[in-house]
């Protein structure tokens, strides 16, 4: 199997085998359904056969195309997420049917990545099928969901399904190790964080900001009790602010591109285009840092279950222990699920669009009142 861009998704290499087969016969299905669960990877392999699709090289890993893939920012590559309280709406649906017609920027592809494809309605789905069934030559679906049996049927049926096993725990952490110089202590708390996603802890060991935003919603969870309303909000705030600082990179190298394009097609050029996968990118980039931060405090919580029951070999946020252990000997596991639910309800105002500052916000009350009473 050629090209270095499977080298990501090694950990699942006998899919990664199939879909380099598939690209180097010139046998590749116009739509695919990735199924698996949590950190099982099909969202980076979404990324490798993208690249491996629009590469002239079949994904070598190194060349501009490969990077941009990486990065989400190829313009023959679309990353979509629900947009809808939902799930995907019409109007989401239509303007991808509308997209999927013009033709590629750069290559003979383009790829089109759909997360969370459970959440595409009826509504959306029949707005989608012929699209689904008879796409362009020059277009390849991937869809991913976590559940065969969640995505509507009619929608299944039109894709070639690919099954993702889930990945040992202690085979993500060498990986993450070898890839990034970090302890086994650092990599398995990056992978609590992450949700088990492997790319998503990868990039969370390679950004100081993100470790940064991850050390203060430790520390703020150690002070939660005793603060007032009014250092709550401030507090939410601050995290948030902390959140959106790893965004500042992506802000320049979107006002570069912009400046480039102008530069090269005079400043009457119409940017409209770049401007709007700009946004979805910082968007999609900011519900990845906010899903980050949640599972960070997620796993915090989980800690101080684990400890309680007596587990400490089970906690995975060792660098915060002392702190986990003070609240770990007065939680029930009453109040550890009202704290989970707390920050799972965060987790799916921002996904439903609410405002990520009053999801943290509201959070935040919701965990100040379990741990002062956390029975």
């Amino acid at each position: 199997m050629r090209g270095c861009a499977w080298d990501r998704v090694a950990l699942q290499r006998q899919v990664a085998e199939r879909l380099g087969a598939a690209v180097a016969s010139g046998r590749v299905a116009h739509a695919y359904l990735f199924v698996g669960p949590a950190g099982s990877g099909t969202l980076a392999m979404a990324q490798a056969f993208a690249c491996a699709l629009v590469c002239d090289d079949q994904g070598c890993g190194a060349c501009p195309a490969c990077a941009q893939v990486w990065s989400w920012s190829h313009p023959d590559v679309f990353r979509l997420k629900p947009e809808g309280a939902a799930g995907y709406t019409v109007d989401q649906a239509r303007e991808l049917v509308r997209e999927v017609g013009l033709r590629p920027v750069w290559g003979a592809r383009k790829v089109y990545v759909l997360e969370d494809a459970d959440r595409l309605g009826h509504a959306a789905a029949n707005a989608l099928l012929k699209t689904l069934e008879e796409p362009p030559a020059s277009a390849v679906l991937v869809l991913l969901a976590r559940s065969y049996e969640a995505v509507v049927p009619t929608v299944a049926s039109r894709c070639q399904v690919v099954r993702f096993a889930p990945v040992p725990e202690q085979d993500a952490v060498a990986v993450l190790v070898e890839r990034t110089g970090a302890s086994p202590q650092e990599a398995r708390a990056s992978l609590a964080a992450a949700g088990g996603v492997l790319a998503r802890a990868e990039a969370l060991l390679r950004s100081p900001s993100s470790l940064a935003a991850r050390s203060l919603a430790f520390d703020l969870l150690k002070r939660l009790p005793y603060l007032d309303a009014y250092d709550v909000l401030l507090a939410a705030k601050d995290l948030l602010e902390a959140v959106r600082a790893p965004l500042e990179d992506l802000k320049a190298a979107h006002a570069a591109e912009l400046a480039e394009r102008q530069e090269f097609l005079g400043k009457e050029a119409s940017t409209s285009d770049i401007e709007k996968r700009h946004k979805r990118e910082l968007t999609a980039r900011e519900r990845e840092s906010i899903a980050v931060l949640l599972g960070a405090v997620s796993s915090w919580i989980r800690d101080a279950l684990v400890v309680g029951a007596g587990r400490e070999d089970l906690v995975a946020n060792a660098d915060a222990a002392d702190a986990i252990e003070e609240v770990a000997y007065a939680m029930t596991p009453a109040a550890a699920v009202r704290a989970l639910k707390a920050v799972e309800a965060a987790r799916r105002r921002v996904s439903y669009n609410v405002s990520p500052q009053l999801a943290i916000e509201a959070m935040l009350f919701d965990l100040q009142e379990v741990l002062k009473c956390p029975r």
